[in-house]
């Protein structure tokens, strides 16, 4: 799925929103399993600004929402996976993978060059690449590495939701 619109139209938002509605629906069923279903890839340096609005929002108001309705409590873990994040938030990453991985691309091809990355990765069902059209001209290595993942993954079926900036512009009507 390729969803293209302005900037600030809400884009990452719908992206998320159909991932944890896929994370939430099973985990009301079943506690969810010690795995990485989803990735997030933003080159955007701002990737907590995005987290936060789009992501642990969105949640905060779920978990409230099953409460009130007394379903059982989703856990779902989140790690924000950058050339920052300590080494003991990696060890635990690789001990207990969090659901929803966010990364940069730069971070996504380290863990994609480690055997406990691609382990940990593998069980992805779903990668959200966002401001795509910025990785296609910033990393070559990026769209070849991704690429290569997931065309030759185990895994049955992987969604990508890929996000474009439209860049719309209003024609001035002549009068």
């Amino acid at each position: 799925m390729l969803v293209a619109a302005p900037t600030g139209s809400g884009k990452t938002l719908a992206a998320f929103l159909a991932a944890i509605d896929h994370l939430v629906r099973r985990g009301v069923e079943n506690p969810l399993p010690d795995e990485t279903l989803v990735v997030y890839v933003s080159p955007l340096k701002a990737l907590s600004n995005d987290i936060h609005k789009n992501l642990s929002v969105p949640l905060a108001g779920i978990r409230a929402e099953l409460e009130a309705l007394e379903l059982p409590h989703v856990d779902i873990r989140i790690l924000d996976r950058t050339g920052d994040t300590p080494q003991v938030d990696r060890a635990g990453m690789r001990r207990r993978p969090p659901h929803i991985v966010v990364t940069t691309p730069e971070s996504l091809y380290v863990l994609l060059g480690s055997e406990s990355g691609r382990k940990m990765l593998a069980t992805t069902r779903t990668v959200i690449v966002d401001e795509i059209h910025a990785l296609s001209r910033r990393s070559r290595a990026f769209s070849s590495a991704a690429g290569a993942t997931i065309a030759s993954s185990s895994t049955p079926a992987i969604s990508v939701h890929a996000i474009l900036r439209s860049r719309c512009r209003r024609r001035r009507s002549k009068r």
